[in-house]
């Protein structure tokens, strides 16, 4: 199951890449971000902010996904630091990126972030009939009987 619940939370992040990010051990919120995936890195995936970011002094990081089905949640772990690769930083830059940076690429704000990936925990909404019938008529429903959880590494 492991590597079918796997693939199924890559793709439903590529379709909405939209996730809240937090650091690990501060007291803050987390906040919206857009993740830049790439299904040819391994064990990564970046954000572009600020250097004024919440996020920007980097280290272990929570990512919180939820596609736009609602069928398909998960929690990323992993670490976050800067992205000093030109290329990288080139490969994903786009107009809704350059919309946020006065200055485009050269804005002295701009700020690229990498997460190395270590494990996630991803569930998968898809209650069968049964499942289906006991949560309208009010029964009692086990978790297995909602749809697939696993804790993956990445």
């Amino acid at each position: 199951m492991s590597s079918d619940i796997r693939t199924k939370m890559w793709k439903a992040m590529a379709d909405s890449p939209n996730v809240m990010v937090s650091l690990v051990g501060k007291d803050q919120h987390a906040e919206p971000m857009r993740a830049q995936l790439d299904k040819e890195a391994n064990s990564e995936f970046w954000f572009y902010t600020t250097k004024t970011n919440r996020i920007a002094e980097g280290g272990k990081a929570m990512v919180h996904f939820s596609s736009k089905g609602h069928d398909v949640f998960a929690c990323i772990r992993g670490t976050l630091v800067t992205e000093t690769r030109q290329e990288i930083i080139d490969k994903y830059w786009s107009n809704p990126v350059e919309a946020w940076y006065d200055k485009g690429k050269d804005d002295p704000s701009l700020l690229m972030l990498r997460l190395e990936l270590d494990d996630a925990e991803i569930w998968q909404a898809d209650p069968g009939f049964k499942g289906m019938f006991k949560m309208m008529t009010g029964k009692t429903i086990e978790p297995d009987e909602m749809g697939d959880h696993d804790r993956v590494n990445l």
